[in-house]
């Protein structure tokens, strides 16, 4: 895994590129929220149905090179994988709150025309939301896609800034509130698409399932193998 920065490439002009955080699912460390629902298991074996849902959909949207910065365990073989639905660059992310991530993620971006930057908790992100995302950076600074919980589920720029990242309150229902301050203080022109919901707390489950029935089978039928092929427990 390079962490060289990329030299600027002609033939990336006019692209944007899209980076992806994501944990590794090891059952016990990831979608921890979720554990008293579905099990250590059941919650690993969901994040790595997100997990193959985001790179997918990245590849699909086709607008930029994708990234996939990986944490927990950036050689866990889930990862790997992910390079089955096309070319995806692997990265371990770095040290630091999130927004250390997000912007180390964006500066190694190798496109010219901007970076998004997404995860993989939000099930109604489409490659069509990509695509106009990656549109409204031809005529904004940035554009973010707030999600419904005070988050966003998604945040891009024509270039990184820093000031956007500091001083957020991570997790809390804040963020989003404290990114558009930060946008405003810069004079930035950004977009806001939409708002789309994500899945982090056993009650968003339902609404998970009713969107995309096969997030059942992954998070009940795969905890088993997943937990096998970390050798933890299964699901409870």
């Amino acid at each position: 895994m390079s962490r060289a920065i990329p030299e600027p490439d002609p033939d990336l002009n006019g692209r944007v590129g899209i980076a992806i955080l994501a944990r590794a699912p090891i059952p016990g460390a990831a979608k921890t929220r979720l554990i008293p629902a579905l099990g250590s298991g059941g919650a690993a074996s969901l994040q790595g149905w997100l997990l193959r849902r985001a790179v997918a959909l990245a590849v699909v949207a086709d607008v930029g090179p994708v990234a996939l910065w990986c944490a927990g365990d950036a050689g866990h073989p889930d990862f790997a994988e992910c390079r089955a639905y096309g070319p995806v660059a692997l990265h371990a992310q770095p040290a630091g709150d999130l927004g250390a991530r997000m912007l180390a993620a964006m500066r190694q971006s190798p496109t010219p025309g901007g970076t998004l930057v997404i995860g993989t908790d939000c099930p109604a992100l489409t490659p069509s939301y990509l695509q106009q995302a990656a549109q409204a950076l031809r005529d904004h600074e940035a554009v973010v896609i707030p999600a419904e919980d005070g988050g966003y589920v998604l945040i891009g720029m024509k270039a990184p800034a820093p000031q956007i990242f500091a001083g957020i309150d991570w997790g809390g229902p804040q963020v989003m509130a404290q990114t558009r301050e930060r946008l405003a203080t810069l004079g930035w022109h950004w977009l806001e698409p939409r708002t789309l919901w994500d899945v982090d707390r056993p009650e968003d489950l339902q609404r998970l399932y009713a969107a995309c029935p096969d997030a059942r089978q992954a998070s009940l039928l795969e905890a088993t193998g997943c937990a096998a092929r970390t050798g933890a427990g299964g699901a409870s």
